[in-house]
């Protein structure tokens, strides 16, 4: 079964669709006016900034990147939302002896503030953000981080995520993996990616880890 358990960020364990499709808006329709409607922002979700806003144009990625990062600061609180039972499954995971880990393309000081509004700062064990690697998701490198701060095993660990860089991620690293219904790139993008298991609620987990997780 599985003992640790790394998470994805943003549209996994909260809500920051809104806050994120807002960013990219605004930042967008600066510099191309009535160009992307919000269809088109969906991809962009789960990548590195500096991957989305070089495909959009490589000569003003740094800009957009400034401005993008401005916007969601200042409406992270107001547009940032709870997903439904995140928090009691964290409890019951940790109780269970379980290791927790977060894996994300964000950096560390949005990392920080987003889990202190919801609470689940203190789940976890290990913290890997894109401050603090060379080659973010879908490199393995920072699944493969985590679990070294964790002391962890890929045959014991689980990989979840709402985007296809989280399950490919997840494989590079050769751990398991689940994509989240919740997504919204839709249950089939996630799909697609044939991950090892797709939940529809955040209390799914609970089953993997009933047997053998507690820790001695």
């Amino acid at each position: 079964m599985i003992k640790t358990f790394l998470f994805d960020l943003d549209g996994t364990l909260i809500n920051t669709n809104e806050l994120i499709l807002a960013s990219f808006q605004f930042t967008l329709d600066q510099f191309f006016p009535g160009k992307f409607q919000r269809e088109e922002l969906i991809p962009f979700l789960g990548e590195p900034l500096e991957v989305s806003f070089n495909r959009v144009d490589p000569g003003l990625a740094d800009e957009m990147i400034d401005l993008y990062r401005d916007h969601n600061r200042r409406f992270h609180d107001q547009l940032v939302k709870d997903y439904p039972l995140v928090r009691e499954t964290l409890a019951e995971l940790a109780e269970m002896g379980c290791r927790l880990g977060v894996v994300t393309t964000k950096q560390r000081d949005m990392v920080n503030k987003g889990l202190h509004l919801s609470g689940i700062a203190d789940y976890f064990g290990s913290i890997i953000t894109i401050d603090d690697v060379i080659r973010p998701k879908p490199d393995a490198e920072p699944v493969v981080r985590a679990m070294a701060e964790l002391a962890a095993e890929p045959e014991s660990t689980l990989m979840i995520g709402d985007s296809p860089s989280d399950i490919e991620a997840g494989r590079n690293a050769q751990v398991r993996t689940a994509g989240v219904s919740w997504s919204i790139k839709g249950r089939y993008t996630l799909e697609k990616e044939n991950p090892d298991f797709l939940i529809n609620k955040i209390t799914d987990l609970l089953q993997f880890a009933v047997s053998g997780s507690r820790q001695q």
